[in-house]
């Protein structure tokens, strides 16, 4: 049996597995396993089996990942979502819309301070989603809109998402984490922008607030103190040069939990709590990896990325039609796959490709993170919507779906930005390298 033979049939096991619900990390280690086994031998797939995972679990770039899944904890026990949503209401709450601005602002800048997509929209539903009903929001619009705000944590350091993809690509995080800058802005701008539309097309849909008081403001502003210099230190220090993002994923861990520990809003039972958590997504984050190692191996030995090359490369198409067959595939792949699992599974295959393209792995690695944004909001799968309507089960999902599609838009503005002009990705890394 041919290489390529093995490495289809092991492609065609792997969803197989997937689709019997055994989980993605523990099936891309068993085909990774056999595969390699079918090729070269049981002992050396044994042993890659052994060495993989001693390598991953002592490598410096993931050692990134609990500490700053672990911070998120620590500011979400200080009550820092609370507070920025607060302070951007207090500011913006009188306007039409003002509440959906503040969800959008608030989550934007505790993206910089939380390791999660989910855990940032699950925060603000709780936080946000009541204020917006009770001043009399359309819940379709309500949800649309906090579910955007969660997605827009991806593209804001510290993203996981981010650290994940740069060590299976062997990008230098800094270099991910520059490029998705300007995306960002973008990003939060479009998506304001959607508001503004949305409101004016419907004015009912969200209507002003009570104009906060100057008292009121500064209240707001002084319970926000902790958390600004939390993201200032986080910020300045990594884009000054002052830390390595080890160092201000270290300082930002010690930050937050004085923080909490300050306010006295950290008990001892959420530190075992804000622990076991963190240590269950770290291993789950782990495995992934270690099972996306072992099947990239195997699928290389079985020279698939070669394959594939050649079989692309026959189309002839352009280098841009190339990305756009990859974004309707990722789109299409999104509706069935979680982000994380659908980027671990295709790039062995696809980075070969885009970087073939004439494309950067680091431009390649901001379009991977919208993506994946889409995919948390996007029918029928969207973490984030049936994360909302477990929250408010009184809002169908038809609804909260019929919120996102503004934002949804705005995210696809954002891709077609991104491939038109690469450079709104690659000017920065370029000033810093």
């Amino acid at each position: 049996m041919s290489s390529l033979l093995i490495g289809v049939l092991g492609l065609v096991a792997l969803f197989a597995l997937i689709l019997l619900s055994v989980p993605v990390a523990y099936a891309m280690i068993l085909v990774g396993v056999v595969g390699f086994a079918a090729q070269a031998g049981i002992t050396p797939a044994l042993t890659f089996l052994a060495t993989e995972p001693v390598r991953l679990l002592s490598s410096i770039d993931m050692a990134t990942t609990p500490m700053f899944l672990l911070m998120g904890s620590f500011a979400n026990a200080a009550g820092f979502p609370q507070d920025l949503y607060i302070l951007a209401a207090a500011f913006l709450g009188h306007r039409r819309g003002g509440l959906a601005y503040a969800t959008i602002g608030g989550a934007a800048a505790f993206g910089s301070v939380c390791g999660s997509s989910t855990a940032t929209a699950a925060t603000f539903g709780k936080v946000a989603l009541p204020q917006m009903l009770r001043r009399g929001y359309d819940p379709a619009f309500a949800t649309g809109t906090i579910a955007a705000a969660g997605t827009l944590k991806s593209l804001i350091p510290p993203s996981l998402l981010m650290i994940l993809y740069c060590v299976v690509a062997k990008v230098f995080i800094f270099d991910l984490f520059v490029a998705a800058a300007i995306p960002a802005v973008i990003t939060i701008v479009l998506n304001l922008a959607a508001i503004v539309i949305s409101t004016r097309l419907d004015p009912t849909a969200a209507p002003p607030s009570p104009r906060a008081s100057a008292a009121e403001r500064k209240r707001a502003l002084r319970l926000a103190i902790p958390v600004i210099l939390l993201m200032l230190t986080i910020f300045g220090g990594l884009y000054s040069g002052v830390f390595t993002v080890n160092e201000a994923a270290a300082v930002a861990v010690v930050l937050s939990l004085l923080f909490a520990l300050v306010r006295r809003r950290l008990t001892w039972q959420r530190f075992l709590q804000s622990l076991y958590d963190t240590a269950g997504t770290a291993v789950m984050l782990y495995m992934i990896l270690i099972g996306a190692a072992v099947f990239t191996y195997f699928i290389t030995l079985a020279h698939l990325p070669e394959a594939l090359l050649a079989g692309i490369d026959s189309l002839h198409l352009a280098p841009v039609g190339v990305i756009v067959l990859l974004l309707i595939a990722y789109i299409v792949l999104g509706t069935v796959f979680e982000e994380l699992s659908a980027i671990m599974i295709t790039l062995p295959f696809v980075l070969p490709i885009v970087v073939h393209a004439g494309y950067d792995p680091v431009w390649w690695g901001v379009m991977n993170v919208i993506q994946a944004e889409l995919a948390l909001i996007h029918p029928p799968f969207g973490v984030i919507v049936f994360l909302l309507h477990k929250l408010a089960p009184d809002i169908p999902m038809r609804r909260i779906y019929r919120g996102v599609v503004p934002f949804l838009i705005a995210d696809f503005a954002v891709l077609v930005l991104l491939v038109l002009f690469p450079s709104l990705a690659l000017w920065l890394p370029g000033l810093t390298r």
